[in-house]
């Protein structure tokens, strides 16, 4: 069964709580998603080390009930 846009946001908002999350259905099909997560949590981490905290949050469902995620992840200007 497929994920929400809104299931997948509150997934990784309880696991980075200052996250600001933009999800996007790129196919209309519940499957397909891009994500924007800016999180500070992401501060001094590496792009692979701040996607695999995305992934982390998620629980196991990557490549399960989600099919695909485009990530873009980045820690705060300020």
């Amino acid at each position: 069964m497929p994920m929400n846009a809104h299931d997948i946001e509150t997934m990784i908002k309880a696991a980075l709580p200052d996250a600001q999350v933009e999800i996007k259905d790129l196919a209309g099909d519940g499957d397909h998603y891009a994500a924007t997560v800016v999180s500070q949590a992401f501060k001094g981490k590496s792009r692979v080390q701040q996607h695999q905290m995305v992934y982390a949050a998620l629980q196991g469902r990557m490549g399960g009930a989600l099919h695909a995620l485009a990530l873009t992840t980045q820690a705060p200007d300020n």
